[in-house]
């Protein structure tokens, strides 16, 4: 299946948008979406299911007051733009910190498409149905593995943006993801492991890695970490994995610099310009997929209009940027990094990621583990948690032990905390590999976003504690 366009749709928002009157600024926001989710459990399909569902948000600017509104009937966008403007209006009537205005941007114009390597439409039903059976039941296939789930997801987006101050584009986007999860358990013993990928592009680009691999590491991983010791909790030496670079990096750094955020009293509030981390960091969040191909957080323009760019947040340890929308810009006297984002239609668009990294510097994997008197290499990056002054705690499926200069025993999930800017600013070695791996995660800020993280094996100074 593929997604079925409104051909007419941007013709619709082109006539809005030159009829309206009695706004500031204005903006109209097409999307279909078809989304496709297969799920296997334990061998039993639970979950078969494609959605298609399209609609219009509409925003306008009135007297420093936001007004939203969406439908899904385009017949009907004049009657809803009527709404945005009652709520902007009554907005103004009684709020007393209003938007003082947008910051000029350059806005898109044109049709952009996503490069694919087998496009998602061509692929049948039954085949997206077949790898996720195989992958769970291939996830089984050890006996100490006794649950298992296996999950393929898709979405499919065509997608319209116009506004008033000369925003006219097309998007054509495909976000496919492979999951699998594997529980081993002995006596009263359970470990869990997962693996997968999440991308911007076609089912080759998805599939670059057998489905089977994905499930066989995660079987082998998860049988392997039965018989690991628990990690003793002490502050140390740690490398970190690309995942768990890109974990750090989306949540304990670039959640504080978002500009929402920091207008909030974030902790990098006054830091621009300052060390904050390493000379050896830059950090990255990019609307493209830099560096490495098929970024799941990929977009080519913003919510906004505007083009989905890069920018450094830190740049050799200097604290560069902040992530703005065309509100926040205009605060802080900057331009729009092309941060604004809405997951549907019927959503406003925040100031959110895209992909975020740090680059990739000159170190070998195996000179970090060779310097390494004592420490631990941390691979698998789990959920966690992360707060307004940087202070994280993440949980991570495997840790193996490094005495000596070399990689000993496994042990089990750990979890590494502290604070961000101070485990940066202890960064002393950063690898010259790179590899996104956070990609089938969605960030959850008040609504969902494809994100995608990564970067370089990195060498730094954190808390690690076990996980039971």
């Amino acid at each position: 299946m593929n997604v079925v366009p409104d051909v007419n749709a941007i013709d619709h928002l082109r006539s809005l948008i030159s009829s309206s009157r009695g706004a500031r600024y204005v903006e109209a926001r097409y999307q279909a979406r078809l989304t496709t989710e297969v799920n296997f459990v334990n061998g039993e399909l639970e979950r078969l299911r494609v959605v298609e569902n399209s609609g219009c948000g509409i925003r306008v600017l009135i007297d420093g007051c936001w007004g939203f509104s969406s439908t899904n009937n385009i017949s009907s966008l004049k009657k809803s733009l009527g709404h945005a403007k009652s709520a902007a209006r009554a907005l103004a009537r009684t709020k007393k910190n209003k938007v003082r205005g947008l910051a000029d941007s350059r806005m898109a114009v044109g049709t952009f498409r996503t490069t694919v390597n087998g496009s998602l439409s061509d692929i049948d039903i039954e085949q997206k149905v077949k790898v996720a059976r195989e992958g769970e039941k291939a996830a089984r296939s050890n006996t100490a593995v006794k649950t298992a789930s296996c999950t393929y997801r898709e979405m499919l987006d065509h997608k319209a943006i116009v506004n008033s101050d000369g925003a006219d584009v097309e998007i054509f986007d495909s976000k496919p993801e492979f999951s699998v999860a594997a529980i081993a358990k002995r006596g009263g013993q359970s470990a869990t492991a997962h693996e997968g990928a999440g991308v911007t592009g076609g089912w080759n680009d998805l599939f670059k890695k057998s489905h089977l691999d994905y499930a066989l590491t995660a079987s082998e991983r998860a049988a392997k970490l039965l018989d690991a010791k628990h990690v003793t909790g002490k502050k140390t030496t740690v490398i970190l994995d690309p995942a768990m670079v890109g974990l750090l990096s989306h949540e304990a750094i670039g959640h504080t610099v978002e500009a929402d955020f920091v207008l909030s009293g974030s902790v990098v509030k006054d830091k621009i310009g300052q060390q904050v981390a390493s000379e050896l960091v830059t950090l990255v969040d990019s609307g493209r997929s830099e560096i490495a191909n098929n970024a799941g957080g990929t977009i080519i323009v913003d919510d906004e209009g505007v083009a989905a760019g890069r920018i450094a947040i830190i740049e050799n340890g200097i604290l560069k940027s902040f992530l703005h929308n065309r509100e926040s810009a205009l605060t802080f006297d900057t331009a729009s990094t092309g941060n604004a984002r809405a997951f549907k239609y019927s959503d406003e668009p925040l100031i959110r990621m895209r992909n975020t990294f740090i680059e990739p510097g000159d170190d070998k994997l195996c000179e970090m583990i060779k310097e390494t008197k004592q420490g631990y290499l941390i691979k698998g990056a789990r959920n966690g948690q992360a707060d307004a002054n940087g202070e994280f705690m993440f949980g991570a499926e495997e840790v193996h032990l490094v005495e000596n200069g070399e990689v000993k025993e496994l042990m089990r999930g750990a979890s590494i905390s502290g604070n961000a800017f101070d485990a940066l600013r202890s960064v002393d070695m950063v690898g010259d590999d790179f590899q996104f791996d956070i990609g089938t995660g969605y960030c959850g800020k008040y609504q969902p976003a494809k994100v995608d993280g990564g970067g370089p094996h990195i060498r730094c100074i954190a808390v690690i504690g076990g996980l039971q």
